[in-house]
């Protein structure tokens, strides 16, 4: 802090974006709020170009971070320490107390540095000045804490950027798992912001959906309703997996049937009228006979429809295997009736 000199440190292994990053979120926990400017020097994670107060170009990600905590980057001038001489000032001397203090120590972990170094660093800001009364830490609590901005509700996460295309099911794969937009976009490209616990869609520039980002098993999705078309919205809580679980309840051959279904389509949701029809046959007729009925499907192709399950059943070319065992023990049982005299007539 550029009054008080109130400072914080951390270790890190590189100076890479996220490491950037995660240090601005720590620190501004460290603080307890946020400072209303930032004043970085020019790294690459912090500006792109720096050619003076009017032409000066911040890191995407950067920015977003600032715009997250509710702070303005206006970054040093370069080769110019005097625009942020205390600062500068702070950074030597902390820098060369604490690697005088800890020279000597060997650590076996970053976890076991950054302890060593919160520990001097308390001890950094709690030293009383040479020439006035307090420490910094006196200095930042009275004066300089009671101006900062609150920290919001949850930390910055850093995103990673991709580039997707929509597919003909209105939605796009990220790191193996589905999520839905607004089907009018079918075939764009759009921008994708991925976080670890977010998913956002942009369309030039403009965010057309947002989902939590789903975790585990690769192949799930998660869809928006309303990123339906209309036709599609009368089965939102269905998906191909329940329609599987539910022929499989059934037998082989309706699970068999079942999924040449859904895999006939370009768009899987496309199928789920005649699945849910081919289904709902078992309420009609019976399980047993809607297996039969499938069984003789798949012996003439490997893709039947729904429609021709159906036939078979309303012309009833098929039987369950009680339905044959009843049939051969009538017929036996009227040709004993008859009895022997009959045929020798």
């Amino acid at each position: 802090m550029t009054y008080s000199q109130y400072a914080y440190v951390e270790a890190f292994l590189d100076m890479k974006q996220k490491s950037w990053i995660t240090a601005h979120a720590h620190m501004y926990e460290f603080f307890g709020g946020v400072a209303r400017i930032l004043v970085p020097d020019n790294c690459k994670t912090a500006v792109v170009h720096n050619g003076g107060w009017k032409d000066q170009q911040i890191n995407e990600t950067y920015q977003e971070m600032a715009e997250h905590y509710g702070t303005a980057i206006i970054p040093a001038r370069v080769r110019t320490p005097k625009d942020k001489p205390n600062a500068e000032g702070t950074v030597g001397n902390i820098s060369t107390w604490i690697t005088a203090a800890l020279r000597n120590e060997q650590f076996f972990s970053l976890a076991e540095l950054n302890r060593a170094i919160r520990e001097k660093l308390e001890q950094f800001n709690r030293r009383l000045f040479q020439k006035k009364e307090g420490s910094r830490l006196d200095l930042f609590l009275e004066d300089e804490k009671p101006l900062l901005a609150p920290l919001p509700a949850t930390r910055f996460e850093l995103s990673d950027r991709k580039t997707a295309t929509v597919q003909f099911n209105y939605h796009i794969s990220v790191d193996g798992m589905l999520y839905s937009v607004p089907y009018e976009y079918i075939k764009k490209k759009v921008d994708v912001k991925v976080t670890d616990t977010t998913i956002e869609v942009f369309y030039n520039h403009n965010r057309i959906a947002s989902h939590c980002r789903l975790k585990g098993r690769p192949g799930q999705y998660s869809t928006i309703t309303e990123h339906m078309p209309e036709d599609h919205r009368k089965y939102p809580e269905w998906n191909g997996d329940r329609f599987r679980k539910w022929a499989e309840r059934i037998g082989i051959n309706t699970y068999t049937a079942v999924n040449a279904i859904l895999t006939s389509k370009r768009v899987e949701q496309q199928t789920y009228r005649s699945c849910m029809g081919l289904l709902k046959l078992a309420e009609k007729y019976s399980d047993e006979l809607v297996e039969a009925a499938c069984k003789k499907a798949l012996s003439y192709t490997a893709s039947p429809s729904y429609k021709s399950i159906k036939n078979i059943l309303v012309t009833g070319s098929v039987k369950t295997e009680s339905d044959s065992t009843d049939s051969d023990t009538t017929h036996k049982a009227h040709g004993i009736t008859r009895g022997a005299d009959y045929y020798r007539r």
